[in-house]
């Protein structure tokens, strides 16, 4: 009963759920992102008590999904200037940028053992292995708000010593 009527919302909201996604994210590129809300509904289905229209039950998915698509469009964004990569497509027709970005990462990683421990390990598993904020102070035994913290003031050190040593 229930994906019936997930069925049916699809066919009703889904074309509002996508302009949103593409208002919100600034890009057109979002129809899986549409299916991802509907996924979602699917597996909370039961939390929907109909207090809420499912039109804007339906809307704080898409809203959490989208935030979701920023946090990771961020964290590879992080992890692309961190790494000082160049779009993949570049880098895999050129062979000189092979080697040269095997040398900036060499670099990258000398820069990165200058710093304090607290700056480089938060940079390690934030910027590089992409634990989540929630894992980064598991692993660390730290508060959320004191990886939040080390980190903006790593990404800020690391940049000062970039420039120092490149």
């Amino acid at each position: 009963m229930f994906n019936s009527k997930i069925s049916e919302w699809f066919y009703e909201y889904s074309n509002d759920i996508y302009q949103f996604l593409i208002y919100y994210l600034g890009t057109s590129d979002v129809e899986d992102l549409v299916q991802e809300v509907f996924i979602r509904a699917i597996k909370s289905v039961d939390h929907f008590e109909g207090k809420s229209s499912p039109k804007t039950w339906l809307f704080s998915i898409a809203r959490h999904v989208a935030i979701d698509e920023i946090r990771k469009r961020k964290r590879r964004k992080m992890k692309d200037i961190l790494m000082m990569r160049p779009h993949e497509d570049e880098a895999l027709n050129n062979p000189e940028k092979v080697f040269n970005m095997n040398e900036t990462n060499q670099e990258l990683h000398r820069v990165i053992q200058t710093l304090k421990s607290n700056y480089r390990d938060v940079i390690i598993l934030r910027g590089i292995k992409e634990l989540s904020i929630s894992e980064t102070a598991n692993v660390l035994n730290w508060s959320e708000e004191k990886v939040r913290l080390t980190f903006h003031r790593a990404i800020k050190a690391l940049q000062k010593e970039k420039e120092r040593f490149l």
